[in-house]
């Protein structure tokens, strides 16, 4: 069997897992949600490096709807250059710099309906932790997508000691191995085939639709982003303008 082959077979196992160990975590996840988004509230998603594609699959997304809000701090996962100005260096240098995530928090007037997304597979950086626990002293829930293998079996990087999943009301596992990458080939030191993005689209897009599912059960009907590609259809455009000015009325409270 080659390596894509081989890779598609361990991405889809770890797929398999999430389902059969993690649908229960997710359900308690999506309650939260729609406890808040149904309540007025928001549910943010904060994640540093590339745990940031998490938080923007959640929103801005088709079939994301209001109420989502993808907390996307720049200085720590706009790095595609890799080297040179917006290279790699300085973001995962500030990742590591403690107080960091606190001077993000304070830019923010948080209600008493909100709730917090935190994304990390290995848990243990200090933005991290910190992120979670401060969104906890300002009284908010705190769900974790983590990988529980990675988080568990490190030290933590924080000098407090703790870890994201410390800080968590809900720990939603991506089933990830340390490392991330799940392939080791002949000739190459370190493995490949990284699968926390597999894993943890199909946790962020579950939690989206089970949200979803709860809130209608209230009475409550999400206001849907549709897909903009439908070129001339009048139905789309108006539900487009529908959704940003409910995004828009959903932040209100943000920047009183």
């Amino acid at each position: 069997m080659g390596a894509a082959a081989e890779y598609f077979d361990r991405a889809m196992a770890l797929l398999g897992q999430v389902r059969e160990r993690e649908l229960g975590n997710i359900e308690a996840a999506a309650e939260i949600c729609a406890n808040s988004i149904g309540a007025g509230g928001l549910v943010f998603l904060f994640g540093n490096g590339h745990s940031r594609m998490m938080c923007e699959e959640m929103t801005p997304r088709q079939g994301c709807f209001a109420g989502f809000f993808a907390l996307v701090e720049l200085a720590l996962s706009n790095h595609a250059s890799i080297v040179g100005a917006n290279g790699l260096r300085p973001p995962l240098y500030l990742e590591k710099y403690e107080g960091y995530a606190e001077e993000i928090l304070r830019g923010f007037k948080f209600g008493p309906h909100d709730a917090f997304i935190v994304i990390s597979t290995s848990g243990i950086r200090p933005v991290i932790v910190e992120m979670a626990a401060g969104a906890r002293r300002r009284g908010m829930p705190v769900i974790a997508i983590v990988s529980r293998r990675h988080c568990e079996n490190s030290p933590a990087a924080h000098s407090s000691g703790t870890k994201l999943i410390d800080h968590a009301s809900v720990v939603i596992d991506n089933q990830c191995p340390p490392g991330d990458c799940v392939l080791e080939l002949d000739g190459l030191e370190w493995r490949t085939g990284p699968v926390s993005t597999v894993t943890g689209a199909a946790i962020v897009n579950m939690l989206r639709c089970e949200t979803a599912e709860r809130l209608l059960a209230r009475g409550v009907t999400p206001v849907l982003l549709p897909s903009h590609q439908f070129i001339g259809n009048i139905g789309a455009d108006l539900q487009l303008e529908r959704f940003y000015e409910a995004y828009r009325r959903s932040l209100a409270h943000l920047f009183e």
